[in-house]
């Protein structure tokens, strides 16, 4: 018989709001930059992976991280993180989908690789303390994905062990790490396929579609760990 878990932990950005490659496009056409500028010298240099690690672990400001990525892209610096990630927008079917398994009874926490709070908030708007039975923000904790001590973090929080739950993440690389703690893992890559692959693993529907439909054909079980 099939053991359907009863806990999901949610990655935010990219997850619970639209996909991030797409806003940080937007933000070089905006800006007049070569494409690829911001993935090359931000995210793929190792300069660039030391600064962002750094803001994740709360040891680096946004401001401070602002101030240096602005500098090796040569623009101005004024809210840089705002500006680059200003067309993200809610995710409206997973948050949905988040809000039906907590009526349901299943545990819903969010674990997020932070960007700072301030001067801009991703998580502003989102009700993130309200809505959900855990909250650890990278910053706040001075660990991140994929370091095995954040994921027990929220599973403190939420009471449950990592057998118990699955994490769900838009980078794929913070999965193994999960699936190795014991987490079922969902690679978000489409929001129709990411609810449907929750819906198989948690054993509850999560949507208004018809029951009589059955299970979703182009569920790709490859990006799913049970």
């Amino acid at each position: 018989m099939t053991q359907h878990r009863k806990g999901l932990v949610l990655d935010f950005g990219g997850v619970l709001t639209t996909p991030l490659l797409p806003a940080a496009l937007a933000f070089e056409r905006r800006d007049r930059l070569a494409e690829g500028t911001l993935l090359t010298g931000l995210y793929l240099d190792p300069e660039g992976i030391r600064l962002t690690e750094e803001l994740e672990r709360g040891t680096l400001t946004q401001t401070q991280w602002n101030e240096a990525a602005a500098g090796r892209l040569g623009i101005p610096p004024d809210n840089l993180m705002g500006r680059i990630f200003a067309d993200l927008r809610p995710e409206s079917s997973v948050i949905a989908a988040a809000a039906a398994a907590r009526r349901a009874g299943i545990k819903v926490g969010i674990l997020s690789n932070s960007v700072g709070l301030t001067p801009w908030n991703l998580y502003d708007g989102y009700d993130v303390e309200k809505l959900y039975d855990a909250l650890v923000l990278s910053e706040v904790h001075g660990t991140r994905k994929p370091e095995p001590e954040v994921f027990r973090l929220v599973l403190e929080e939420l009471g449950l062990t990592a057998e118990e739950c699955v994490f769900v993440d838009d980078t794929e690389q913070y999965l193994p790490p999960a699936a190795e703690l014991g987490f079922a893992t969902v690679h978000a890559v489409e929001p129709a396929r990411t609810v449907a692959a929750l819906e198989a693993l948690l054993g509850i529907p999560l949507t208004d579609k018809d029951p009589d439909e059955g299970p979703n054909p182009d569920l790709d079980m490859d990006r799913v760990t049970p």
